[in-house]
């Protein structure tokens, strides 16, 4: 089994497609990132990786399901939690007035204290910003504490987020599939 997915490498999208691969295929298989959905979508019809996994809280996860409609299809649907996220700052801003976030993440917890709201593509991207010094809070995996523990500290825990995520392939479920019900009763 061949997973298409979201990169950049160390985002949730890497870390649940291994999960999927370690519990449904018993750790079989291999996961290649692509920068956008299109392209792998792109290779999933060309036949370059048997599935695309994306998550439905993605921001193109509607577009992609029509622009694929009739081509690529969903065969399997599950939940999974994310990393565990956090409110992250720079030790060094005392009130930050800007927060940097992936647009998912922006109801997460109340941010109206934050009179700028920087959009990153990923929470990784946030990562790295507040590892950069360019941003002075964000929301991104709590795990990037661990790395620089002196230039940043925990603002909220917010724990993992369950999404659903979809799994897709060029071939559609059989009708009589349990994950179908548009099949007459």
């Amino acid at each position: 089994m061949h997973i298409a997915t979201l990169g950049p490498s160390g985002n949730n999208h890497e870390l649940i497609a291994k999960r999927y691969l370690k519990m449904r295929c018993s750790g079989e298989g291999s996961v290649t990132l692509f920068s956008q959905f299109e392209e792998a979508f792109q290779a999933l019809l060309a036949g370059q990786v048997n599935y695309v996994l994306q998550c439905t809280a993605h921001a193109t996860h509607s577009d992609c399901v029509g622009r694929y409609m009739h081509r690529a299809y969903p065969v399997d649907t599950f939940i999974a939690g994310s990393k565990p996220l956090a409110l992250i700052a720079q030790r060094a801003a005392v009130r930050p007035t800007q927060v940097a976030l992936q647009p998912a993440t922006r109801y997460y917890t109340d941010l109206t204290a934050y009179t700028e709201i920087i959009d990153a593509p990923t929470t990784v991207a946030v990562a790295e910003g507040l590892l950069a010094g360019r941003f002075e809070a964000g929301i991104c995996a709590e795990e990037v504490l661990e790395q620089a523990p002196e230039q940043l500290r925990l603002v909220q825990s917010l724990g993992p987020a369950l999404d659903i995520w979809v799994m897709f392939a060029t071939t559609p479920l059989p009708t009589s599939s349990p994950l179908r019900l548009d099949a007459d009763v």
